[in-house]
């Protein structure tokens, strides 16, 4: 199957969120998935078992890594490595980041 050329913020807020899931997947290959996710209110994510970077589409908060806090605004690049504690706090209404999972499979937190 091929895969779209272009995925928008917009295109991907209308898709529901599968059950059990925070975020919306737009592809996944072996090797990297591309999801977006736009929590409200709370972001209650736990250590994921790949490494991943977050891109901000919207909004502006702190991003906090093991215990780090770092603001961010739109066109910030933030990482996490697989099993680091991270969470986005007080991020404004309109928060939405595009996430992407690379790499191995580390065997840690919950996926």
């Amino acid at each position: 199957m091929k895969m779209p050329t272009r995925y928008t913020p917009a295109d991907m807020a209308k898709t529901p969120l599968p059950a059990g899931r925070l975020s919306v997947q737009a592809f996944q290959t072996n090797d990297i998935e591309l999801r977006h996710y736009a929590p409200r209110d709370a972001d209650p994510q736990l250590p994921h078992d790949r490494d991943e970077l977050y891109f901000v589409i919207s909004g502006r908060g702190t991003f906090v890594r093991d215990g780090e806090r770092v603001p961010f605004e739109p066109g910030d690049a933030l990482f996490a490595a697989a099993g680091e504690a991270h969470r986005f706090e007080d991020f404004s209404e309109d928060f939405a980041v595009w996430v992407v999972f690379y790499g191995e499979v580390k065997g840690v937190g919950q996926g």
